[in-house]
Parts: structure tokens; C-alpha cells; sequence
């Protein structure tokens, strides 16, 4: 019993810091003080101190000797490696899922894509990014592989906890990755062999990364010249 409760307590304690970092509450560089946790949750340190653990293995926080665990900051680097990896995971997702998306659940990807077009229009860069997540989500949801989803999901929060938008950032990719998305969805309509839609979804997210880094460099260059 006191084995379940600890593992019960050291769940609620993982969910909670999970939960407040991904929503902003604890943002970047954020100190997580386990006394502090403990007082406002009415939880003791040790299922802190293992869910601290478990989020560090998992990317989240830093745990920084003499100073404690840090909420985890990510870099240009991080996020290169972050959508390399999800280009990976979603292409292979989107060819899987190819086959099982029905008439309707095609219809609800093309209506998102027409949201983010109507969004852009709007300078509307919270929705576009909502929907846009939605619509990688939707396509990749039917792949039959629950674990594969799962890391899926996992990459995208952590891109968003990056909190970089590489499609304001980098001029014209927003415009670029809605005719994307329509010809992926043609292809998917088509029966497109499976392979051919993995590189396009592939293809999709290292685009994204392309048009940012060629901006970064660009902008580096040009910081150089006017010093």
C-alpha cells in the first residue's frame, strides 16, 4: 500500500511540474524549489525529487549541481535537432496513417489548413500555430502505432516550449507550408505510395528548418557588414 501510495504521489507530482511547463507557468531558466513545491501541494520531497529525475531524462529540466533543477532552456540548436528528429517521426507517422484517414477526417485537415490561411491573413500567429499543430496531429494520429504517436506529441511540445515561431520568423514560409500541407493531403487522396508521402511530410518539416537557418544566416552576415 505504501508502495502505491508513493507511486501515486510521485505521478500527481510529475503531472503537476508537466503540466505548468508546458502551459508557460514555469517558464525557461524557471527554479523549481522543491520545498516550495511541497508547502503548496501538500506533497512531500520525495516524489519531487523522482519526477525531477524523470523530467530531466526526458529533456525538460536541468538539474544544475549547487543551484537545483531548472526549468530547461532551448537554443537555435535545440531546435534544429528537435524538428530534425520530428521530420523523422512524422513522415514515417503520416505514411502509416495514409491509408486509414477517412473522407471526413481529410475534410477536417483541409478546413485547418484553410483556418492558418485565414489566420495569416490576420496576423493571427497564436491560432496559425494552434492549427497548424492540429493539423500535423490529425494527420499522424491514425498510424496505428500508439507508442510512434506518442513521440510524435512529445516533439511538438517540445517545440512549442521552444517558443519560436520559424514560420513568422523566417519571410514566406507561413504562405510556403500551406501549399504543402494541400499537396500532402493530394497525395494521401491519391493513394500515393506510402514512401512518397513519408518524403513529403519529411520534406514539409526540413523545409521549415531550411528557411530558418538560411535567415539566421543571412541576418548573422548582415550584422557582420553593418559592424
Amino acid at each position: 500500500m505504501e508502495a502505491e501510495m508513493a507511486v501515486s504521489k510521485a505521478e500527481q507530482a510529475y503531472a503537476i511540474l508537466k503540466a505548468r511547463i508546458m502551459d508557460g507557468t514555469y517558464g525557461p531558466g524557471f527554479r523549481l524549489v522543491i520545498d516550495q513545491l511541497g508547502r503548496e501541494h501538500h506533497i512531500s520531497s520525495v516524489p519531487w525529487r523522482e519526477s525531477l529525475r524523470r523530467l530531466e531524462a526526458e529533456g525538460w529540466v536541468d538539474i544544475v549541481p549547487n543551484v537545483g533543477a531548472l526549468v530547461k532552456t532551448f537554443d537555435t540548436g535545440e531546435w534544429e535537432r528537435t524538428i530534425r528528429l520530428l521530420a523523422r517521426l512524422e513522415g514515417l507517422a503520416t505514411s502509416l496513417a495514409a491509408k486509414n484517414l477517412s473522407k471526413d477526417e481529410l475534410a477536417e485537415a483541409r478546413a485547418l489548413n484553410k483556418g492558418m490561411g485565414d489566420s495569416l491573413a490576420n496576423f493571427d500567429i497564436g491560432r496559425f500555430g494552434k492549427l497548424n499543430r492540429e493539423f500535423h496531429e490529425l494527420l499522424c494520429s491514425r498510424c496505428g502505432d500508439e507508442r510512434l504517436t506518442g513521440m510524435v506529441t512529445a516533439e511538438w511540445t517540445r517545440m512549442d516550449l521552444i517558443r519560436r515561431s520559424a514560420f513568422w520568423y523566417a519571410p514566406g514560409r507561413a504562405v510556403a507550408s500551406l501549399a504543402e500541407h494541400d499537396a500532402i493531403l493530394d497525395l494521401i487522396e491519391a493513394g500515393a505510395d506510402p514512401e512518397m508521402i513519408e518524403t513529403a511530410a519529411r520534406r514539409h518539416e526540413t523545409n521549415t528548418m531550411e528557411a530558418v537557418l538560411a535567415h539566421d544566416a543571412e541576418q548573422s552576415g548582415s550584422q557582420r557588414s553593418a559592424g
